[in-house]
């Protein structure tokens, strides 16, 4: 039990005690004390001045009085107006260190065969361009969230949906065609998604020259875009593809076949994967033959030239396209297609979609819809929203070549963790330096886009992120790092805590913070946050490098106190390590 359990079951007693009626539910608050107060957790007593009708300041201290004679863990208490600050009893510390020793699990919960089966959705790239910045942060955002869903006890699958057709992968095949010359990742030496990415590229390139053209003999660039025979040629090969044109085919395969090449080296590199892929060319057929039986029924209608939608104006939303007039699909139709091919691989209790805060209109639609095509689950599937990754020179574009790659950046992070630790690793071989390096690296880019709330849009710092100070990846690491040290000279002279070992008051925060970490985990997976996660891990190292400071440890002369804090030491490392680890870093043992 808890310390917050323990303290609240207490209150209860004592209110129920002393004033002859239990405290209303919900009614006790219960709070960290604050840092410039004396005790570890503070109860609001305005809640229950009705049942004592006595001041606050009397109240609080007949509920502390009490706690202090009937609950063994309270061992002092203070009385600030409404507050009443508690402090807990030293023995309780030694006990709580104890129990999260002896767990090797601690703040996770087991899964088994009734856990929820929830399948996070993340990724989700176009085969025309390869991974950015923006992925980036998908990919981490969605693979630390399946990790922290583990941890409360679901089961989990990490699934991926490939956008691999449409007009933006015509583009860039229609560019490679025209001027290519047979150019191909092996003949190049370039990675194939950066070689599509490429002719997305000079498409765009070809089709403003093209426009700008138009405009300068007297069209609008209205007009221009209409009469474009490069867009056209474009949207001339994606028709094609939907009758299965053996040759459009052919080079669709072909050139999609060196981007998932790409893309798995970015992933491995990421530290990411998936349990299942699912294809857009693949799964928009099912959607099409959904919308189409939705037509049947009543549920969808056609237009005049053709074009299937959706009205859902009753819905205080509007009118959406699910069917261009040529017959081919839109995005909506592949997600319909693709839900339903889930839910039909899985038993799932819980879709989430981890897609950036542009698309909220997009899924508010997506369900709506599966609701109105009779899929119970329809109204059920989460959107996990999240904000915008920003630089300071403005959006990224990916049309103009503008992105920060994927790849360039690790290789950067990599190579600024290198240059900022050379000290560091002088005394190591280049293989330990190297991998040394990466961890650092992958770690401060991964901590610096998980620990803003995700909600928010964010700006991107690479200099801020690799400070070995503040609230930072390296910070942590260089943390555990140390500590791991200690425990080396230490070697096997660690013995059991002592019962009579009395922690003082930082070693009893150090503990207090630990105790928190399962209630952490929990609410992290509540509130769908690993930014909760990176900044408790942020809050425990802090806290252990303020004790280290501080006290001794191997040169404490006490025994007894030497093996508490050693104990306490390794600890703080595990739960470090099991945290970051939720958030997909790595920790080196030295640094």
């Amino acid at each position: 039990m808890n310390l917050e359990t323990i303290i609240s079951d207490g209150v209860e007693r004592a209110i129920e005690t002393l004033y002859g009626e239990k405290p209303a539910s919900g009614s006790i608050q219960l709070q960290p004390t604050r840092k410039d107060f004396e005790g570890n957790i503070t109860l609001v007593v305005f809640p229950f001045l009705k049942l004592s009708k006595k001041a606050p300041e009397v109240t609080a201290t007949e509920i502390g009085e009490w706690l202090q004679k009937d609950v063994p863990a309270v061992g002092s208490f203070n009385v600030v107006k409404g507050f009443l600050n508690i402090t807990v009893n030293p023995s309780y510390w030694v006990n709580v260190l104890k129990d999260i020793a002896a767990d090797d699990e601690y703040g996770f919960k087991k899964s088994g065969n009734y856990s929820k089966l929830v399948m996070v959705e993340y990724s989700s790239p176009n085969t025309n361009k390869p991974l950015h910045l923006g992925h980036v942060r998908n990919n981490l955002l969605g693979y630390s969230l399946a990790k922290i869903l583990e941890a409360n006890g679901h089961r989990v699958v990490k699934t991926n949906i490939v956008n691999d057709r449409g007009i933006h992968i015509c583009k860039s095949m229609l560019a490679w065609k025209k001027w290519g010359k047979g150019e191909t990742p092996q003949s190049s030496g370039k990675k194939g998604d950066h070689l599509i990415g490429d002719y997305y590229v000079e498409f765009d390139r070809h089709y403003k020259d093209e426009l700008a053209e138009l405009t300068k003999s007297g069209k609008t660039i209205e007009e221009a875009e209409a009469q474009s025979i490069l867009m056209e040629e474009a949207r001339d090969m994606l028709r094609k593809w939907e009758a299965g044109d053996p040759e459009v085919k052919d080079l669709w395969k072909t050139m999609n076949s060196w981007v998932y090449e790409g893309f798995d080296e970015t992933y491995k590199k990421l530290g990411v994967g998936f349990d299942k892929i699912y294809y857009e060319s693949d799964t928009y057929l099912e959607g099409k033959d959904l919308v189409l039986e939705g037509v049947d029924k009543g549920i969808m209608y056609r237009k005049a030239d053709g074009s299937v939608w959706a009205d859902l104006t009753e819905d205080g939303l509007d009118h959406k396209l699910l069917l261009r007039s040529d017959g081919t699909s839109v995005y909506m139709t592949q997600d319909i297609g693709t839900a339903k091919l889930r839910f039909k691989d899985y038993p799932i209790d819980k879709m989430i979609y981890v897609v950036g805060n542009e698309q909220n209109y997009h899924f508010q639609v997506l369900s709506l819809i599966l609701d109105k095509l009779g899929f119970k689950w329809g109204k059920d599937l989460t959107h996990f929203s999240y904000g915008m990754v920003e630089l300071p020179e403005g959006k990224m574009k990916s049309r103009e070549g503008t992105v920060v790659d994927a790849d360039d950046l690790i290789a950067d992070m990599i190579q600024s963790a290198k240059e900022a630790s050379v000290e560091r690793f002088a005394d190591m071989n280049q293989e330990e330096a190297e991998e040394i390096a990466r961890k650092v690296g992958l770690g401060a880019l991964k901590y610096f886009l998980l620990k803003v709330d995700p909600k928010k849009n964010m700006m991107f710092n690479p200099k801020e992120s690799i400070d070995f100070n503040g609230n930072t990846g390296p910070f942590l690491q260089y943390t555990y790092a140390r500590i791991r040290s200690i425990l080396r000279r230490a070697a096997e002279s660690v013995k059991e805590i002592d019962e009579d070992v009395t922690p003082n008051e930082k070693e009893a925060a150090l503990i207090q913070k630990l105790s928190q970490f399962p209630q952490v985990v929990e609410e992290a997976g509540n509130n769908y946050s690993p930014a909760l996660i990176a900044n408790y891990c942020y809050e425990l190292a802090k806290e252990y490098n303020q004790f280290y400071h501080d006290y001794p440890i191997l040169k404490e002369g006490n025994e007894k106190t030497k093996d508490f804090r050693l104990i306490l030491s390794r600890e703080v490392a595990r739960i470090l390590k099991q945290g970051v680890g939720l958030l997909g870093m790595e920790m080196p043992e030295r640094m």
